[in-house]
């Protein structure tokens, strides 16, 4: 790993967490109060999820020497702001363990891969592209927020772009914090150092929340997360095993939820930011990236509230900025992919525009209907037309792979 070793990794890796953290932790701390944590227990929160994100980031990445990213999954918490009222803590955590069981069995059995290996590479690439292009937009909505700020990040993005695409993040980070800090835009009033302490909770099991709420956290997290996780592996041109992700990211939560760990699953919006082009130019060094990832995460669980806050000091424009100039690139590759296929075209921007819309329902999100709309109408349009076999997802990656070692040596 030390041979692999680059700073625009590093840099990917605490962007991701940067947008990881900033973008969701307040759902975690109204979750944990609709259960009655005190504060101790919701630093315990803290905790065991980044202690369970950093060793399953660093653990898998280093085995498969591929980037996997974990996360805790927002959706889930979103769930359980509602469907924690009226539980109590030991409820609660029999509640994570009951979804921590059924998301390990998925893994033993293998049956979570089976179905996600049948989805279609263009399909997976347009719902990465759907997910990301808000984003993407988000640049530019930032500039309503910090309209110099953000204009200073753009214009740096694209002289770096041309001079040192490699370091174009580090760059744009550096300076787009030195110049919030020039203007009193970070707000380090609430920082102050501090140890998080877990705190132990033994569960308690009844019927009716396993019911009730441990199934709906078990089928939000695989659709909401793992499904659009494991389609941006692919769309990335990573195939790594889902089975063995799944089986560990299950019994880490398993293990961890006594100390208030709900759920950890496969990222997405921060896992392709560990697996563009921006983290670094050889696909086979960017584990290196969710590598340091996981090691900010540990960070993050060991001092809890404390980098809590820091990260919540940088202003929201720069983070939108930072979180859709990293993923520039990667939105674009995701469209390429999508839209090379000519048979698949059609489907893939179903895909693409179900995904982007924001819809939800029965408190599923967009990527897992954009996956579904997408597939049903790849069986719609392609319905029993043999004449030319239909290309497999892994036909797909290796035409994708074909393809971009063509650009990069064009280039």
């Amino acid at each position: 790993m030390f041979k692999d070793f680059s700073w625009s990794c590093v840099t990917a890796g605490f962007v991701a967490v940067l947008i990881g953290f900033t973008s969701s932790a307040a759902i975690i701390f109204q979750a944990a109060a609709a259960a009655g944590a005190t504060p101790g227990q919701i630093s315990s929160w803290i905790f065991a999820l980044g202690i369970g994100m950093g060793m399953t980031c660093i653990g898998l990445s280093l085995y498969y020497r591929t980037p996997v990213v974990t996360a805790w999954s927002t959706p889930g918490a979103a769930l359980l702001i509602t469907g924690l009222a009226g539980l109590s803590m030991p409820q609660a955590v029999g509640v994570f363990m009951f979804s921590a069981a059924l998301v390990t069995i998925c893994g033993v059995t293998g049956l979570f891969a089976r179905l996600m290996n049948r989805i279609p590479l263009s399909i997976a690439a347009a719902m990465l592209a759907g997910i990301l292009v808000r984003f993407g937009m988000d640049v530019f909505v930032a500039m309503k927020l910090q309209f110099t700020l953000v204009l200073l990040m753009f214009v740096v993005y694209l002289l770096a772009k041309r001079v040192l695409p490699r370091y174009v993040i580090i760059i744009v980070l550096v300076l787009g914090t030195a110049y919030a800090a020039t203007q009193g835009l970070l707000k380090l009033e609430g920082f102050h150092i501090a140890l998080a302490r877990p705190e132990l909770v033994w569960p308690e099991f009844s019927l009716s929340s396993l019911l009730g709420v441990g199934i709906p956290l078990f089928v939000v997290t695989m659709a909401s997360q793992n499904a659009p996780g494991v389609a941006i592996m692919r769309a990335s041109g990573y195939q790594t095993p889902v089975s063995p992700l799944m089986t560990s990211t299950g019994l880490a939560t398993l293990l961890l939820a006594p100390f208030g760990c709900f759920s950890i699953c496969l990222a997405a919006i921060t896992a392709a930011i560990c697996m563009g082009k921006e983290a670094h130019a050889d696909p086979s060094k960017r584990y290196v990236a969710s590598v340091a990832a996981g090691v900010f995460y540990l960070l993050a669980g060991v001092f809890g509230a404390t980098v809590v806050a820091l990260l919540a000091a940088f202003p929201p424009a720069l983070v939108m900025a930072i979180a859709g100039l990293a993923l520039f690139g990667t939105i674009a590759n995701g469209l390429t992919v999508a839209m090379a296929n000519e048979k698949q075209r059609e489907p893939a921007l179903i895909t693409f525009l179900v995904t982007a819309s924001g819809i939800s329902l029965f408190g599923i999100g967009t990527a897992f209907w954009g996956l579904v709309a997408g597939t049903l109408a790849m069986l719609a349009f392609n319905w029993r037309r043999q004449a030319v076999p239909p290309q497999t997802a892994a036909e797909d990656t290796s035409a994708a792979a074909s393809t971009s070692t063509s650009h990069s040596i064009s280039r």
